[in-house]
């Protein structure tokens, strides 16, 4: 199996994929019970038309229900690999640290689902990902924006996930 995640699969770290496994576990467990026995009470209170819980109620199941089919698909398709060795060597699941016209900037190079949403994160398909991939701190590297310009950033340094 690769380590490189193609537009259909998703490269996750193994706590990440377990993490995301104990999630849909749950949604699909009590979570479906606990919204099902929501709707059922507020489908007890009467008309269903002017009934404010069991609008709202069906809303959150049917967000739960989307949330269960994106962790389904994500998890059958993802390519779980290690996390990154401390090299300094830029690869997915590294948090890295550039500087870009004069300022730092700190991201996670991989999958939002690696770090949840306390980061930004960049594809490793992205002008800037392809470009920083497999670089080292002090080196620089540039790719095309899409205005048409050249984008220099220098690497400062590569650090792996620590979720």
């Amino acid at each position: 199996m690769s380590d490189t995640a193609t537009p259909t699969a998703s490269y996750l770290t193994q706590d990440a994929y377990d993490r995301l496994q104990a999630e849909l576990e749950q949604l699909s467990t009590s979570g479906r019970s606990e919204i099902s026995k929501r709707i059922e009470a507020a489908r007890d209170e009467g008309d269903l038309k002017e009934n404010g819980g069991y609008h709202a109620a069906k809303e959150e199941q049917g967000k739960m229900e989307a949330r269960i089919r994106q962790l389904t698909s994500l998890l059958q398709n993802a390519i779980v690999g290690e996390t990154p060795k401390d090299d300094g060597i830029v690869e997915q699941g590294m948090v890295v640290t550039v500087e870009m016209f004069g300022d730092e900037m700190t991201f996670l190079l991989g999958s939002r689902e690696i770090g949840g949403d306390d980061m930004d994160v960049y594809s490793m398909t992205s002008p800037l990902g392809e470009a920083i991939m497999g670089k080292r701190a002090g080196d620089e590297a540039s790719y095309q924006a899409p205005n048409g310009k050249t984008i220099t950033v220098k690497i400062l340094k590569a650090k792996p996930y620590q979720g």
